[in-house]
This record gives structure tokens, C-alpha cells and sequence, in this order.
């Protein structure tokens, strides 16, 4: 009872502290990017998270390295409920796309945005100054795909991946291989031409992977032979306090999404061995 009170007062002191820290943050655009394309910042919301949103936006809206676009994809008709605080942050461009859950954080814009480095971002979670500029050294460093946290994939005796919940998950050093398995949460970026081109295709990730991104996204870099790189140690992902974010990552984490994608998703493409 006293640990589990100790731990959500240190939960709120951190929460306060990544508040603090990016009202603090200069009020100023970041350095240029220096990449040889469009910087495009990505990602969705719905109204049940509108209550944080804006201090989501103002950690990715304030960073040590400029993005050229900051696009918040939402379904027709939120843009409506967007609390005012979110319509007035300078930079940030509100579109609406088709109802593609989790998947509108980036499939509008590879449609949009060919030729972009788009990172994607997700709408609950704070993200230092420097989140971006991290990313963007891991590209500039010759990475075509970076993340701050990925899982790296087990296989069983069969060389297929085995069930979700034996990978490796948030794996603690820098790594690269076939097996880097990229999770969204904590922010990616693609370079140009990285994914396989079915990766639009509403026609499949709705039906073979429905609330699995991650899992379709590998899948669709891994065919085009592309491997992912994680950067630095171990993430920790702080969400703010009433974000309502825990279900899907659980169930995805508990099997009951990203095991069912996964195999229908091998009977579909097979292992990218």
C-alpha cells in the first residue's frame, strides 16, 4: 500500500517536472534539420485525449531541431471538439483523414508526403527537447529508420516469431539488426522509399493488422529490406496523467492483437527471413 502510494507521488512529481520543463523551453523555432528533404512531424488524436493534447504538442512544437511541418490527422468532425488551447499553437497544421485509427498517425501523410522524413509521434506522452534532434542525427548518421525504444524479436524453433510476450521488450543499448522491432510510443523516424508499397494499402492493414501499426509497419520496412535502428538506452515513456492509453498497448502486449496480426500477416506476406 505504501510502495503503491510512493510510486504514483513519484509519478506526479515526474509529470510535473515535464510540464515544468517545457513551459521553460525557448519560445523560438529549433536549429535547422539539415536533412535533404521535408521534416514532417506526424500524428493523431481523438477527443478522449483531448484533455493532454496540448501539452503533447507543445513539447513536439518546441524542440532543439525545427521540423518544416507539425500535421495532427484527426477523423471528420473532431477537428470541431479541439479545445482552444490546441487551436491556437503556432505551427501546427489540423487535417482529417478517413477513420483509420492508430494508423492515421502516418499513412495520410507517406500519401501527402512522398519525399518526406516523417516521424511519427504519439499524442499522450512527453517528449524532451531534444527528442527530434536524436532522431534526426540517427538519419544524418547513415540510419534510414531510428527509434528511441524497440523490442527485439524471438524466435521459436520454427524461425518464426514467437508469441509477443517472450521478444526481448524495450531492449537497453543501441541495436540494429532484422530482428529491431520499432515501437511507436516513444517516436520514429522514416526516411524516404523505406517501406514496401503496399504500406497505404487501407484494403490490408484494416483487415490483417487492424489495431496493430507496429506490427504492419516492420513487416512493410522488413520486405523492403530495410532494418531499423534503435537509439540510445532503455526508454521510459512518462503519459500524462488521464490520457486513457493503456488498453490497446495492453492487449497488444498480452497477445490478443499483435499475435493475431502477426500470424495473419505471415500467412499473407510470410516471414521476411
Amino acid at each position: 500500500m505504501i510502495s503503491g502510494a510512493f510510486r504514483a507521488f513519484k509519478h506526479r512529481r515526474r509529470l510535473a517536472r515535464a510540464q515544468a520543463e517545457i513551459v521553460g523551453r525557448p519560445d523560438t523555432s529549433g536549429r535547422p534539420h539539415g536533412l535533404p528533404g521535408p521534416l514532417v512531424v506526424s500524428l493523431t488524436s481523438y477527443p478522449a485525449r483531448f484533455g493532454t493534447l496540448a501539452l503533447t504538442l507543445r513539447g513536439i512544437l518546441r524542440q532543439s531541431v525545427q521540423p518544416d511541418r507539425v500535421i495532427l490527422w484527426l477523423d471528420h468532425g473532431d477537428e470541431a471538439h479541439l479545445p482552444q488551447e490546441v487551436r491556437v499553437l503556432a505551427g501546427l497544421e489540423v487535417r482529417v483523414c478517413p477513420n483509420w485509427r492508430s494508423y492515421k498517425k502516418i499513412v495520410p501523410t507517406l500519401l501527402d508526403h512522398p519525399d518526406a522524413f516523417v516521424v511519427t509521434a504519439d499524442d499522450d506522452v512527453y517528449y524532451p527537447a531534444d527528442w527530434l534532434e536524436r532522431l534526426v542525427t540517427a538519419i544524418r548518421s547513415g540510419a534510414t529508420i531510428a527509434c528511441h525504444r524497440a523490442h527485439h524479436v524471438a524466435l521459436g524453433s520454427d524461425g518464426l516469431p514467437a508469441p509477443y510476450a517472450d521478444w526481448q521488450h524495450n531492449v537497453d543499448a543501441p541495436e540494429r539488426s532484422p530482428l529491431t522491432f520499432l515501437t511507436g510510443v516513444s517516436g520514429v523516424i522514416y526516411a524516404p522509399g523505406v517501406f514496401h508499397a503496399d504500406v497505404t494499402r487501407d484494403d490490408l492493414f484494416t483487415r490483417l493488422a487492424p489495431r496493430s501499426d507496429d506490427v504492419w509497419l516492420y513487416w512493410m520496412h522488413r520486405l523492403n529490406g530495410v532494418e531499423a535502428q534503435k537509439i540510445g538506452s532503455r526508454a521510459r515513456i512518462l503519459e500524462w496523467e488521464g490520457s486513457q492509453t493503456q488498453s490497446l498497448r495492453a492487449a497488444n502486449l498480452h497477445g490478443t492483437g499483435n499475435d493475431q496480426a502477426i500470424a495473419a500477416i505471415i500467412a499473407h506476406y510470410g516471414w521476411p527471413a
